[in-house]
C-alpha cells in the first residue's frame, strides 16, 4: 500500500468543542468573526494529530451562509483572514503542511439544481483573491455535479496553482452492483473522465457517508488507470447519520453515528486505500482523534487494518 497523504477533519464540530459559537446562518463563519483563535488552534490540533494538509476555514463564507450584503461587504477581509489563520498554523508546524484553499459550492451543499453558471464566477472570484496568497493548493469542495468543478477549474486557471476537486456522493448506492454516482445523479466514471482532461491533480470524494467511497474509488482509480493518468484519488467521508443526508448539508447541526469510532473509520480508510486511494481524511464529524489514528494506522510499516 503506497504511503497516504493525511487530510485534516471536519472544522464545525471541532470549533463546538473548543467552544467558538456555531449556529445558522453564518455556521462556521462565525468563529472568523468572534473567535478566529480558536479557527487558528483548530487547525493547530489536526497537524499535532498528524494532518500533512489543512483546509481553510471558508466552506461557509458564502452568501448562502452569511448573507449577500454581509459577502459584499466583508467577505473579502473574512475570507483573507481564513487563509491567514491556516498558514499560520501551518508555519508554525515542525514539518511540511499544505494550506488547501476551500472553495465550496456557491449555491448551496447538496443542491446541484440551485448552481447558476451565470454567476458563479462572480462569487468564486473573490474568493480566490481572498486566498491566493496564503494556499498551496486549491480545494473545490462538496461538489455535486460535474460543472461546479469544472466552474473551480476556470476560477483558480489564472493563479499558477494546482488544484484538486472533491466530489459529494449520492448516499444511497451501497449496495453490490450499484454504479456510484455523485448528488447530481451523474456517474464517478463521468466525473473522472472529466478530471482526467482538467488539469486536476487529485479527484477526492467528500462529506458522505463511509459506506460509499470505496466503489466510487475504485471506478475514478480504474478510469485513471484506462487512461494512463497519475492522478490521485482521496476520500474524507463525514460521520452524519443516514436520516442526514435528506437535509441540506450545514442546514443544522446533523446527529453523528455513535458506531463511527476512530477504529472503525481507519478500517475503512485502510479499505479506500488498498482499493486505490492515495489522500484520506475526514469531513463533518470527523475530529482530530480520528485523523490522530489515521495518521499512524495507514502509514505505518506493516501498513493494514488493526486487529479486530
Amino acid at each position: 500500500m503506497k504511503h497516504v497523504l493525511i487530510l485534516d477533519g471536519g472544522m464545525s464540530r471541532e470549533l463546538a468543542r473548543l467552544g467558538a459559537p456555531l449556529r445558522q446562518p453564518e455556521w462556521s463563519a462565525l468563529a472568523l468573526m468572534e473567535s478566529p483563535d480558536i479557527v487558528r488552534q483548530v487547525h493547530a490540533e489536526f497537524i499535532a494529530a498528524g494532518a500533512d494538509v489543512v483546509t481553510t476555514n471558508s466552506y461557509a463564507l458564502v452568501p448562502f451562509h452569511i448573507g449577500e450584503e454581509r459577502f459584499r461587504a466583508e467577505g473579502g477581509s473574512l475570507i483573507r483572514l481564513a487563509g491567514q489563520l491556516a498558514r499560520q498554523a501551518a508555519d508554525a508546524a515542525e514539518r511540511d503542511v499544505t494550506v488547501a484553499g476551500s472553495l465550496p459550492p456557491i449555491f448551496g451543499s447538496y443542491e446541484p439544481e440551485n448552481f447558476d453558471p451565470t454567476r458563479v464566477q462572480d462569487y468564486l472570484g473573490v474568493l480566490v483573491e481572498g486566498l491566493a496568497p496564503f494556499v498551496d493548493v486549491w480545494l473545490g469542495e462538496t461538489l455535486s455535479l460535474i460543472a461546479e468543478g469544472e466552474a473551480v477549474r476556470r476560477a483558480v486557471a489564472a493563479t499558477g496553482k494546482p488544484f484538486w476537486i472533491s466530489f459529494t456522493l449520492a448516499d444511497d448506492t451501497s449496495g453490490e452492483g450499484d454504479v456510484p454516482k455523485l448528488r447530481s445523479g451523474e456517474t464517478v466514471e463521468a466525473a473522472a473522465e472529466w478530471a482526467t482532461a482538467s488539469g486536476a491533480r487529485a479527484l477526492l470524494f467528500n462529506c458522505s457517508r463511509p459506506e460509499v467511497m470505496e466503489a466510487a474509488v475504485r471506478t475514478a482509480h480504474a478510469v485513471f488507470m484506462r487512461n494512463g493518468s497519475d492522478m490521485e484519488v482521496g476520500v474524507y467521508a463525514n460521520a452524519f447519520e443516514s436520516e442526514a443526508d435528506e437535509e441540506a448539508a450545514n442546514e443544522s447541526l446533523n446527529e453523528t453515528r455513535q458506531d463511527l469510532t476512530s477504529d472503525r473509520y481507519l478500517r475503512f480508510a485502510c479499505d479506500w486505500a488498498e482499493a486505490g486511494a492515495t489522500m484520506v481524511g475526514g469531513c463533518c464529524g470527523i475530529g482530530a482523534a480520528h485523523i490522530h489514528h489515521l495518521a499512524r494506522g495507514l502509514n505505518r510499516p506493516e501498513g493494514g487494518a488493526p486487529a479486530q
